[in-house]
């Protein structure tokens, strides 16, 4: 197979470079960053990518969304994911992509021998889905629970909704514009699947969930 492999550190990326080539592969491309990851499929338009979860410049998140735009571009493109932690949010939209076909996830320190790594890049570029079964279990228990979808910033928010602050009352309790709270509340009912007409209605519902939680 041809692959592109984005992965930061070089000491590992070269490495992983001469695993694959052993069994056989190309990597046609190494990318160290997201946006060299990008140019990469662009050219070679390689069988598969393996990408790693965190790259520069922020090392977050990068390597995961770029998956996720490139399977946007290319609906049918295998992508394999090794990531030393779960990034939750992302991890369900490239889950959710084109029905979840030819994708995987794993976690680097739960693979317990090469011919495993193989084995899975082997079955997500004949398009199954190989997800680690941590992964499963984060994604699911954090479908389960509403508020663990927030984040730190939107649960200050609703907290405050709680006290029956107005937006104006939370934007000065935050030193944030009054814009910022709504984008806020935009956010928080569309993670608790709120989507009432009725805004009074949302509000609360809003609050009840959070008391609940």
């Amino acid at each position: 197979m041809r692959i592109v492999l984005a992965e930061d550190s070089v000491l590992l990326r070269e490495g992983l470079v001469g695993l694959l080539e052993r069994f056989g592969h190309q990597v046609v491309a190494g990318a160290g960053t997201a946006e060299e990851l990008t140019a990469a499929v662009a050219e070679h338009r390689p069988d598969i990518v393996v990408t790693d979860v965190r790259m520069p410049p922020g090392f977050s998140d990068e390597g995961l969304r770029a998956a996720i735009s490139l399977r946007k571009q290319q609906p049918d493109l295998p992508i394999l994911v090794l990531s030393q932690y779960v990034q939750r949010a992302y991890a369900e939209d490239l889950l959710d992509s084109s029905d979840g076909t030819s994708v995987g996830y794993l976690l680097k320190e739960r693979i317990g021998d090469v011919e495993e790594f193989i084995d899975a890049l082997h079955r997500v570029a004949d398009g199954a889905t190989v997800v680690d079964p941590e992964v499963v279990r984060q994604l699911i228990r954090h479908r389960r629970d509403p508020m663990a979808r927030l984040t730190a910033r939107e649960q200050e928010v609703l907290a405050l909704m709680a006290e029956g602050k107005s937006n104006a009352s939370i934007a000065a309790a935050l030193t944030v514009s009054e814009g910022t709270v709504s984008k806020h509340f935009g956010s928080i009912l569309t993670k608790l699947d709120l989507n009432l007409s009725d805004s009074t209605n949302r509000r609360v519902l809003a609050v009840l969930a959070y008391l609940r939680g």
